[in-house]
């Protein structure tokens, strides 16, 4: 598919959730209350849209994405959040959390038909 023909079908529907994305931005903005830990992840995500970055769908869920590799003990509720939650002690001053490189190369998919 060209550029031309992605751009004429995918186009529009993309313009509209951008809009989508600044009004809950907007919204957000003018709330009062304190912010909590899925706004810094939301801002994390939206950064890698900025640029020529390959494969920003998968940057974009790894900002959102648990990066830990240790399973917990037990799980602290039941649902989804949408975004991780790091623990206390691993919250930064700053509430920002660079968004974790993962080497997918020596991934095992010889046994995947």
């Amino acid at each position: 598919m060209t550029k031309q023909q992605v751009l004429d079908l995918y186009f529009l529907d993309a313009r509209h959730k951008l809009i989508e994305l600044a009004a809950f931005l907007d919204r957000v903005d003018r709330a009062t209350g304190k912010e909590d830990f899925r706004l810094p992840a939301f801002r994390a995500a939206l950064t890698v849209l900025d640029g020529k970055k390959k494969n920003k769908a998968t940057l974009v869920l790894r900002a959102f994405s648990d990066p830990t590799i240790v399973p917990i003990e037990k799980a602290v509720g039941k649902g989804a959040t949408g975004a991780y939650s790091p623990p206390r002690s691993m919250r930064h001053a700053d509430k920002s959390r660079p968004i974790p490189a993962r080497d997918h190369s020596t991934s095992s998919k010889k046994n995947v038909p």
